[in-house]
């Protein structure tokens, strides 16, 4: 009997995993997530509390209730989220156009991203697609990928820290940039976040319509951009194009417009 070659035996590990892992998303989309939500919870939390320690924190109170105030009226429409208590929010003084959401309830919002960010609904766009993320598990569905790619890495514990598997946790929370590990979110998961978020947004009190304003501010302060063959991430047009679609097709949500004001 011939022995299995590595290359085969990686495949039969990994169709098992597969099997075993499987889920959908809240989309419907196929996922393979290997690790628990406490889990990714702690990897989450832990993965904050590193943040602020490096990075400036805003304290200005107007900012803060600001981007709480649009936050909370989002999170008011989830249901509990197991392995953690209230989301957390904290403004980063930067000026980054960004923002980002991890397991465990932790949600970083960047000074940059208000410039772009013109008003309470464009805000509640970026909030509302990143707890998108965190809502579809794209953390884990990363991370499981990883695993599954390099079968050398132990997959029963989440206790990365300070192990050289680190950097790569980091950038499947979305953190790469900051740990110089570069794991963008694909496609698939993008839009995916776009859709769920808009529906939250929508859901909570706020203006789906200015999803596409956002964005087209977006491509006015990105200016040129490659190719959307060439990027992980849906072009400005086809993403534009697809909240649009998504827009037409949102059930009539009535409920109380927010009014949140910086």
């Amino acid at each position: 009997m011939k022995p299995i070659r590595p290359l085969l035996l990686t495949g039969l590990i990994t169709a098992v995993l597969s099997i075993s892992a499987c889920s959908s998303s809240p989309t419907g989309r196929q996922q393979v997530l290997l690790f628990s939500t406490n889990d990714m919870s702690q990897l989450g939390a832990q993965s904050f509390e590193e943040l602020k320690k490096q990075e400036k924190i805003n304290t200005d109170v107007k900012t803060n209730q600001y981007v709480q105030c649009v936050t909370n009226a989002i999170t008011a429409r989830l249901d509990p989220q197991s392995g953690f208590g209230q989301w957390e929010v904290v403004v980063f003084d930067s000026e980054q156009v960004n923002a980002f959401a991890l397991p465990g309830g932790k949600i970083g919002v960047y000074t940059g991203l208000l410039e772009v960010a013109k008003n309470q609904d464009q805000l509640a766009t970026v909030i509302g697609h990143e707890i998108g993320h965190v809502i579809a598990q794209h953390s884990n569905e990363r991370l499981s990928r990883s695993q599954i790619a390099d079968i050398g890495l132990q997959i029963s514990s989440m206790a990365i820290s300070g192990t050289e598997y680190h950097s790569a946790a980091m950038a499947a929370l979305g953190l790469g940039v900051q740990y110089g590990v570069l794991m963008p979110y694909g496609r698939a998961q993008e839009s995916e976040s776009d859709i769920i978020g808009l529906r939250l947004m929508a859901e909570a009190g706020f203006d789906p319509n200015q999803s596409v304003e956002l964005w087209k501010n977006m491509a006015k302060a990105s200016g040129g951009q490659p190719p959307e063959l060439l990027s992980t991430h849906p072009s400005h047009s086809t993403r534009i194009d697809d909240l649009e679609k998504e827009i037409s097709r949102l059930p009539a949500y009535n409920p109380p417009r927010q009014n949140c004001r910086l």
